[in-house]
């Protein structure tokens, strides 16, 4: 799964910090933070080069940027781990992490498509570019969705053009550590999705890494439960305490069917200090039991992406951004949704944060945060633990939605009763509305229509 690493010089990995006066820090990082110098060369970006730029992953903090260093300097104790280290409230994404995860379903077309598809080659690939199709969703600038707190859900159904619908559920199922375990089910259509995520947080002076372990799986349910393996590359932000901020993905990931002995091993590729491109990508696909090369993979996951046969030397349009559609959400109004739902539980802070209204949203947030721990503390003194709603824990503290043992799912539309019984209990259906797409879900998080019928934007 991704590994979210916040990088840039590695300052704090060889300065003795802990032993270091707070002052002397604090006038060593002001110096740097306001040599502007100091902090293009660092990050790569000496005389303004900006080939291959791409304006929706840089932001530009201004006044900002220094309360992020005050903010992160104002938390510094000695021996602290500085995975706790809080970021301040103006970098956050007005939305649940567990909500985020939706974003690789914004383009079932292509999944329902692969499930369709007889031969296991074609198929593969239509799942790999599906996996491709998810990474362009993304808001401007460097932002971070909110942490889950324990018991934490959200859900959401998809209504699609065949007539087939979809039912999504995720809950933060830990806190110590934190995992984010989630189901996507599309039973007319035989799709259903399962995997977690597991985030390792370091904060590496100028950077910060958040290790994401875990996986996702796709699995075919009328092709003898053909199952796809997928882990998730890393991302990077730079620049957090001087400097341009720039949201990257890097390193390699993998697709994975072990049934048909197929793997795909792509590489996305961080821009070069002096040289190269934003949002890169390549990849091969391969007979894995061989190592055989049968497809190779190329462009920027941010706009088009090609492919071409291995020893061919044309390659053709694999996916490209522009012409995608991005499927809306069905998603309970907030005045319907249970108190620990995502968009009702963080909506206090979503609201202030789309006001611009940072202190409030800093308050609200802290608030969340305090009752969480002392929901903590008191099941500790009743010796209580805690038990999620929709996952069973299973071998190797794997997590697995519950119910998914007992489906019929020979019985289309008998499997999707059941799901949606189990997500959505019919004593708790309510008023629904679609959210508006992405790109502009982020601005309109708490301003759903209020309507009886789902509303297409």
């Amino acid at each position: 799964m991704p590994f979210i690493i916040i990088r840039g010089s590695c300052l704090f990995s060889w300065l003795p910090l802990f032993f270091f006066p707070i002052s002397a820090l604090f006038s060593l990082l002001s110096f740097l933070s306001n040599s502007l110098l100091f902090s293009e060369i660092m990050l790569g970006r000496g005389n303004a080069n900006t080939e291959g730029g791409d304006p929706d992953c840089t932001e530009v903090l201004e006044d900002n940027s220094r309360s992020i260093l005050m903010g992160i300097i104002s938390q510094l104790r000695k021996d602290m781990d500085l995975h706790r280290v809080t970021l301040p409230t103006f970098v956050l994404e007005p939305r649940s992490m567990l909500e985020r995860v939706t974003d690789f379903m914004s383009h079932p077309e292509l999944l329902i498509e692969a499930s369709t598809k007889t031969d296991p080659l074609v198929r593969f690939l239509d799942v790999v570019r599906y996996f491709l199709s998810g990474w362009h969703i993304k808001p401007k600038g460097v932002k971070k969705p909110y942490n889950p707190v324990l018991g934490e859900i959200f859900r959401c159904k998809y209504k699609y053009s065949n007539g087939t619908e979809a039912t999504y559920v995720a809950e933060q199922v830990s806190h110590h550590p934190p995992i984010s375990a989630y189901y996507y089910g599309s039973p007319e259509n035989g799709v259903y999705i399962q995997g977690d995520l597991r985030p390792k947080s370091r904060f590496l002076g100028n950077s910060a890494a958040t290790l994401m372990e875990g996986e996702n799986h796709i699995i075919f349910t009328h092709l003898h439960n053909e199952r796809y393996d997928i882990t998730m590359p890393n991302v990077y932000a730079r620049g957090i305490l001087f400097g341009k901020m720039v949201l990257e993905l890097g390193d390699s990931c993998v697709v994975r069917c072990r049934t048909s002995d197929l793997v795909c091993e792509l590489d996305f590729k961080t821009k070069g200090f002096f040289s190269g491109q934003y949002n890169s990508v390549s990849g091969k696909v391969k007979k894995e039991s061989t190592g055989e090369v049968l497809y190779e993979i190329s462009g920027q996951w941010s706009s088009e992406i090609y492919i071409k046969m291995a020893k061919a030397s044309n390659k053709t349009l694999f996916f490209d951004v522009k012409s995608s559609t991005i499927h809306p959400k069905v998603v309970r109004d907030i005045d319907e949704q249970e108190p620990l739902e995502s968009r009702r539980l963080w909506s206090k802070v979503t609201s202030a944060i789309l006001k611009d209204d940072m202190d409030t949203a800093t308050d609200e947030k802290t608030l969340i945060e305090d009752r969480q721990r002392e929901e903590t503390k008191l099941r500790e003194a009743e010796g209580r633990e805690f038990s999620p709603r929709f996952f069973n824990v299973t071998y190797g503290d794997q997590y697995e939605f519950k119910g998914i043992s007992s489906f019929d799912y020979q019985n289309k539309m008998k499997a999707k009763s059941e799901l949606e019984n189990v997500v959505f209990p019919p004593l708790q259906s309510a008023t629904q509305t679609a959210e508006p797409s992405p790109s502009n879900s982020i601005k309109n998080a708490n301003n759903v229509s209020k309507s009886a019928f789902p509303i297409a934007y």
